[in-house]
Formats: C-alpha cells, sequence, structure tokens
C-alpha cells in the first residue's frame, strides 16, 4: 500500500514530487503557499518526526490542499507526507493554529518466492537473466560456502530455491530467509535444509549433517582462480618454473578477504621472498592457512589474535612479486602444502538423535517443493 492510500483524500487536491539535489524543506513548501513563519514552525519538531540535514535527493513528497472543486471549503489543514526511505514517512499537518506532524510505516508484505535456473556464464548472471533478486546468488554462497567453491562454478550447474521476500509498494526490502535450496555441481546434488537446532536456524544436508564445516571453501566471496596449485608453475614476474603451492584468487583491490576457519594468527609481516604483506592462521594442531599479496590488515589483527571463520583479516592487493591485484591463499596439513581446492573438511555437529523424527518431517516437505520446481 502506497503512501497515498494510507491518507483519506477524498477532499484534498494531492500534488506529488521528488527532492531534487541540494533542495531545502524551504524549497519543497514554498511552492505550495507555506509562509516562511510555518517552515520555521515544522524546523522546531524534533529530529525524530522530520530532520532536514536528511532530506534526501530522489524521495518523493505530497501536498495534500483543500480542494475546492470537491466541496471542501470548510477544510483549513494542509498536509506534508516526506517519504524518509522505502519503509517510513512523516505525515506534517499544518493546520490555521498548529502545526503537528507523526511518523508512519508503509505496509510490509512478505511472498513465498521459487526460484530456478541452469548456470551459463555466472549464479549472479542467471538470476539477472531470470529477474529473480540478485542477492539470492549472496544467500546461496553462504548456505553453500562449506561445500561448494563458487569460484569453480561450471556452465551446466543448476540450483533451486524457495524463499521469502519482502515488499513495499511493490519494491523489494530484501530477502529474509531461505526456505530450502538445491545446488548441482560437479556431478553431485547438495540439498540447503533449514532446521532449528539448540535456538540456532542453520542448514543441513539430506542425511541430517551441518552444512557448516570447520573451513569455508574459499576465502573471498565472489572472484576468479587465475591460477592454481602446482608443483611446476611458470612465474608471472621472474619467468621461472618454480612451484605454486596455492591458489591465486584474481580480486579487485582492496576485496576483503576471510580466515577459512577459526584459529590464531601465529604470523603476520611481509615476505620479501616475494609473498609481500600476508597473514598465517593456526587453526589447530594440523591445519594451518596463508594469505599473501596483502593491500593492508584488517583493524586488530596481529600475532597472537585469534579470529573466526568469515572474519575479515585483511584486503586483496598486490604487495611482493606480482603483475596485479589477487590473493595467494595457501592450506597446509602438518606442515606440507595442499591443494585448497580438494581439502575435505569435517563437519560440525549433526542433527542430534532426539531431534531426527522432526527433522525427516522438514527435510520431507522441504525436498518435495525443492522436486517441484
Amino acid at each position: 500500500m502506497c503512501i497515498r492510500d494510507s491518507i483519506r483524500g477524498d477532499h484534498y487536491k494531492v500534488e506529488e514530487g521528488t527532492v531534487r539535489r541540494n533542495q531545502t524543506l524551504s524549497d519543497l513548501l514554498i511552492p505550495f503557499g507555506v509562509s516562511m513563519q510555518e517552515i520555521y514552525q515544522i524546523s522546531l519538531l524534533p529530529d525524530s518526526l522530520i530532520d532536514e540535514r536528511k532530506i534526501k535527493p530522489g524521495n518523493l513528497f505530497y501536498f495534500y490542499s483543500p480542494d475546492s472543486l470537491a466541496g471542501s471549503t470548510h477544510i483549513a489543514e494542509r498536509l506534508f507526507v516526506y517519504e524518509k526511505d522505502a519503509l517510513s514517512y512523516v505525515v506534517i499537518t499544518i493546520g490555521p493554529d498548529s502545526i503537528f506532524a507523526r511518523n508512519g510505516q508503509k505496509a510490509v508484505e512478505t511472498r513465498l518466492q521459487l526460484a530456478s535456473g541452469t548456470i551459463e556464464t555466472s549464479l549472479w548472471e542467471s538470476m539477472l537473466d531470470s529477474e529473480t533478486n540478485p542477492m539470492l546468488a549472496i544467500e546461496l554462497s553462504e548456505i553453500f560456502a562449506w561445500s561448494i567453491d563458487f569460484f569453480g562454478i561450471q556452465q551446466g550447474d543448476q540450483y533451486k530455491v524457495v524463499y521469502e521476500e519482502s515488499y513495499v509498494d511493490s519494491v523489494s526490502l530484501g530477502i529474509q530467509k531461505i526456505i530450502g535450496a538445491w545446488f548441482y555441481h560437479n556431478q553431485t546434488d547438495f540439498w540447503g535444509i533449514p532446521f532449528v537446532q539448540d535456538g540456532t536456524r542453520s542448514f543441513f544436508d539430506e542425511q541430517g549433517n551441518s552444512l557448516r564445516k570447520a573451513f569455508l571453501k574459499a576465502p573471498l566471496r565472489f572472484s576468479r582462480i587465475s591460477s592454481g596449485f602446482s608443483h611446476s608453475r611458470m612465474h608471472p614476474v621472474l619467468k621461472i618454473r618454480r612451484p605454486h603451492h596455492g591458489v591465486d584468487y584474481a580480486a579487485a583491490s582492496g576485496t576483503p578477504v576471510q580466515s577459512v576457519g577459526d584459529g590464531v594468527v601465529s604470523r603476520k609481516g611481509y615476505q620479501a621472498s616475494g609473498g609481500g604483506n600476508y597473514v598465517t592462521i593456526k587453526h589447530n594442531s594440523v591445519y594451518s592457512t596463508t594469505y599473501m599479496h596483502l593491500r593492508g590488515y584488517a583493524k586488530g589483527i596481529k600475532t597472537g589474535v585469534y579470529v573466526k571463520q568469515g572474519d575479515v583479516i585483511g584486503y586483496v592487493g598486490s604487495t611482493g612479486l606480482a603483475t596485479g591485484p589477487h590473493l595467494d591463499f595457501r592450506f597446509y596439513n602438518n606442515g606440507s602444502a595442499v591443494n585448497p581446492l580438494t581439502v575435505e573438511a569435517p563437519p560440525v555437529e549433526p542433527i542430534h538423535e532426539e531431534n531426527l523424527s522432526n527433522y525427516g518431517m522438514v527435510r520431507a516437505v522441504t525436498m518435495a517443493m525443492l522436486k517441484l520446481l
């Protein structure tokens, strides 16, 4: 329901406008015959009602004046309605003896949405092609972050999603929650089934194993692999063959780099041999990871600091021997470099035995919905 529908305007003439660049409250009201004295009184209203410093270009406003043609000569009040954002607005009543205001909120509609598609170039492009909110790609990448490397998405991969999205005036306020998801990648089915356990809503597979694992599949949210793990790679700067025991992710300079798992920063500094600014995180007695060529470090990152999975530890750069901005990501098992793309991380706690029956019902309904898409 739009603002105009929420205010009875039977006896009013309504004029609509859009705030232009550098316009003030006075600029909006004077053309409608509002006096400077009235504007001054409006300026004295609490900032929680109308704050002139927050009048934004592009926002809508409406002015209601008595409509003599509708026989409303007895009405002396005028109304100024300013849309603060997509959800909230303020109604200022300008009467002959007083001026007052009230805040209002538009009605929010939550819709059950369905989306499915086949990847041609990227998940993001697939969403745009099907006129689906592309932010759904971010939601999917976070649900399956521990199972699917979204930098390795291939043509022909498929997805199905049931989700809730909120709308105001037919404009999306964003995706509220995922009801269920399925992804087909590397000839494997991946199911995302939500379930509340121990007071936390998270996602599980069809066997009841948590989709959250000890390590994320990648330290960046969206990018592309520019160089893989190799025992003999031609170095782009030195022009000699030498081992490259990591994976290079090409990304714009300044892109946030996340820790793939919980752990302690064991080393931070500058690697003169070519790695540039780097951070090493010790996850446990077996695993550690290193992030190289960083432009800089996230606030508070220093040796001995504990970080959690998904925490930003630094930013993509090109320090050291690098032809352009990228992240050189390395994974170590008992001190030996292993290919990050082939690491199978252990899952966290699965569905508890006492919850298996309830989970079974949720799983059956969720999978049935997705299979119908």
